[in-house]
C-alpha cells in the first residue's frame, strides 16, 4: 500500500500510519486568535446564580450568534467550549487556556456535561476557545454563577 501525503505530517499511531495536515496550524501559528462576530453570546444553560443543586448535575452550554467546531477545526464563527471551576483569576486570554482541573476542555464540541462538586458554594463560567484553544482575538465568556451544592 502506498500512502502520499501532501503538505502534510506522516504519523504512526497504533500502527496505523496517518497523513496529518500542517498547513491549518501553520497558518495559526503565523497569525493571531481568532475573529467572532461581535453580537455572539456565550452562556450557562440549565443553573441560574446562586441556585442549590446536588452533585452530579447537569452543566448546559449555550451559544448564539456563533457554531461549535471541535477543536482542530479551523471554521468562521465557530468555537469549543472550556469551563472554568472556582477560578480567582482568569487566566491569560492571549494564550490557548490552560488544561487543568479548573479549567476542563471540551474540544469534542460537546454542549453540556455532568459533573462532579463537592458540597458548597462554587463558580462557573465559560470561555469558548478557537481551534487552538485560544480565545477569540474578542474573548466571549458567559457570566459568571455560583452556585451552592448541598449534600
Amino acid at each position: 500500500m502506498k500512502l502520499r501525503c501532501s503538505n502534510t505530517a506522516m504519523t504512526v499511531l497504533g500502527g496505523l500510519l496517518l497523513c496529518t495536515t500542517l498547513a491549518p496550524m501553520a497558518q495559526a501559528a503565523e497569525g493571531g486568535p481568532t475573529a467572532r462576530p461581535a453580537k455572539a453570546n456565550l452562556y450557562i444553560q440549565g443553573l441560574h446564580h446562586g441556585e442549590q443543586v446536588t452533585s452530579p448535575l447537569k452543566v448546559g452550554f449555550g451559544l448564539s450568534g456563533m457554531g461549535v467546531a471541535p477543536a482542530g477545526i479551523e471554521a468562521a464563527n465557530t468555537g469549543h467550549h472550556h469551563l472554568l471551576i472556582d477560578v480567582d483569576q482568569l487566566p491569560d486570554l492571549s494564550q490557548p487556556l490552560p488544561a487543568n482541573d479548573q479549567v476542563k476542555h471540551f474540544g469534542k464540541g460537546q454542549t453540556e456535561v455532568l459533573i462532579e462538586l463537592s458540597p458548597g458554594p462554587h463558580t462557573l463560567q465559560l470561555v469558548l476557545g478557537d481551534h487552538l484553544h485560544r480565545p477569540h482575538s474578542q474573548p466571549l465568556m458567559s457570566k459568571p454563577i455560583t452556585i451552592v451544592v448541598v449534600e
